[in-house]
């Protein structure tokens, strides 16, 4: 779905605003939890540890949107092992180290564009995955990035 499409990585400092909002109207369709480390993800620690965002542990959001299949992925850091989503609440269960799937195809999901999607119980990353189209989005590399503000 998503080769050859586009993404952002939003990193979200401790001093940082902890709460995710939708950039778009969307239908959550699923959710994934995939266990993992825990590493720092600031910017030395993104350039130092080999395929940091893919090591860590992670929440995986599906959405159907306007512009196709988009996806969430919600990145877990040091100190960050608790993330929630507003239709599931906490999503990592203490201790149960294994990838869960939620299907919610059957529930009619809906997050407005504004709307809060999740929170992080400290700072971390949030990485934004567009399907094969033009580059929508409005943010440039290492621009900070505030509440409300237009990311497409």
């Amino acid at each position: 779905e998503f080769t050859d499409g586009f993404f952002t990585t939003i990193y979200l400092s401790p001093k940082d605003y902890h709460r995710i909002h939708m950039p778009y109207d969307a239908k959550l369709v699923s959710m994934d939890y995939i266990p993992g480390d825990l590493f720092s993800v600031n910017q030395q620690t993104a350039q130092k540890v080999d395929n940091l965002f893919a090591r860590n542990e992670r929440v995986v959001c599906y959405f159907e949107t306007e512009f196709g299949f988009c996806a969430f992925v919600l990145v877990g850091a040091i100190f960050v092992g608790s993330m929630q989503t507003v239709w599931h609440g906490q999503i990592n269960p203490p201790y149960k180290k294994q990838v869960q799937h939620f299907d919610y195809h059957d529930q009619n999901i809906t997050l407005k564009k504004g709307e809060e999607l999740g929170r992080f119980n400290m700072g971390s990353t949030v990485i934004l995955l567009m399907p094969n189209q033009d580059n929508l989005f409005k943010i440039k590399e290492l621009e900070v990035v505030r509440m409300g503000q237009a990311l497409i």
